[in-house]
């Protein structure tokens, strides 16, 4: 059982004022807010061992390279990955989703079929497109319902001997949708595709078991997960990442250097050149860490309460329409006012001391399916209140009287 108003207090930032009003932050899908013992480590890294990892004898790097490395063994053990070097450092999701993309550039060929989902971030449609130029593969589509759920039917009719890759989110930023990736992953793999899991939105909320879910690829970013901005991690099978060529060269990823020849090191390093974020790494563990200390079960009982909660009030006002209505999904409300624009009603609410995010939440062909401009999206964590749902529909209401 969670206590909310205890967990309150590790958050510094909820105790500020935004333009004389209690700030209430329901922007969290696009970035979860940071407790202080997560700050702290942060300080604690520049204050005391803040140094270059893997290659000094001195006890300072030694220090800051025992510190990275066991947020790494923290990741695998939160993710369930079979061993650490299959955890990758990245600089959060969108860089793990590159990664992957550019590395499968020679092992396509003309006419191979790439499959993604209607659902997805612009971060898992664009690398996609860019492959299939370099390889001439054919990018194909999972359509969605009005509802926001995907066609699973014509999922099945897409799977065939030319799929080689699958990409799509665990849950859409947009919408909220749980999508039910146990299922497409088995699929895929019966015609022998390799799948990417985006679970950008998926980590806050659920703690996912990678050799359960028998993924090939899984990533994610810190600064969902209560972390710093800027880091993030690529799962990878080892066999696959085996496959894949590094991504970038430089120092750290090489095992011997001459003019004539390079030879790359192992995995991890294989896909980590040049300085890495160590602090962010670190961090990026205490985060895990803290988040594991609240549990996720209860989390997500919890902002269950939270959806259910937020969508009847929302839903008592006249003219308030809610995008994605599956039964399956995450604390995401995405909603819009009749005849009025997002952008109007989030600037508002914004003189009211209250953050939500108002756009296409960089998945524009879902605002096109609804043929809308945008949304407003309120996206609720562990450590909001129904108050602060009272107070967004408070909010909500002014708006509309003031630009009805």
């Amino acid at each position: 059982m969670i206590n909310v108003q205890k967990i309150r207090e590790d958050f510094p930032i909820l105790k500020r004022m935004v333009n004389g009003k209690p700030l209430v932050y329901f922007d969290n899908a696009a970035t979860s807010q940071t407790p202080q013992i997560v700050i702290d480590a942060i300080v604690d890294y520049y204050s005391n061992y803040n140094a270059n990892i893997h290659r000094g004898v001195h006890a300072l790097s030694q220090e800051a390279t025992d510190a990275y490395e066991q947020a790494r063994k923290k990741i695998q053990k939160h993710f369930n990955a079979k061993h650490p070097y299959e955890i990758i450092f990245t600089s959060g999701t969108t860089h793990s989703i590159n990664i992957v993309a550019t590395g499968f550039t020679n092992l396509l060929q003309k006419d191979d079929e790439i499959i993604v989902s209607a659902l997805e971030h612009h971060s898992n449609i664009v690398p996609w497109q860019m492959l299939c130029e370099r390889t001439g593969a054919v990018l194909k589509v999972i359509p969605m319902t009005e509802e926001g759920e995907l066609v699973m039917d014509v999922y099945d009719q897409l799977l065939s001997s030319k799929t080689k890759l699958v990409f799509v989110n665990h849950i859409s930023n947009a919408l909220g949708t749980i999508n039910p990736i146990e299922e497409m992953i088995k699929k895929a793999h019966t015609v022998g595709a390799a799948v990417l899991i985006d679970a950008a939105q998926s980590g806050p909320h659920i703690k996912p078991d990678v050799q359960a879910l028998d993924v090939d690829f899984y990533v994610a970013s810190a600064h969902k997960l209560c972390g710093p901005t800027g880091v993030g991690m690529l799962y990878g099978k080892e066999e696959w990442l085996n496959k894949l060529p590094p991504y970038q060269g430089g120092g750290e990823m090489i095992e011997e250097v001459t003019f004539e020849k390079t030879t790359y090191a192992g995995l991890p390093h294989k896909f980590e050149a040049g300085t890495p974020n160590i602090c962010g790494g670190i961090a990026f563990g205490v985060a895990i860490d803290y988040m594991n200390s609240i549990g996720f079960d209860d989390i997500a009982v919890y902002e269950n309460e939270l959806l259910e909660y937020g969508t009847k009030r929302l839903l008592e006002i006249e003219g308030l329409r809610i995008y994605g209505t599956s039964k399956h999904k995450t604390s995401v409300i995405s909603f819009n006012l009749e005849g009025v624009h997002p952008y109007d009603v989030g600037t508002i609410v914004d003189k009211l001391g209250i953050a939500v995010r108002t756009g296409h939440h960089c998945a524009q062909p879902i605002m096109d399916f609804y043929q809308i401009p945008g949304t407003i999206r309120a996206s609720f964590s562990f450590y909001n209140t129904k108050e602060e749902i009272d107070a967004l529909v408070e909010a909500v209401k002014k708006a509309k009287m003031m630009l009805s």
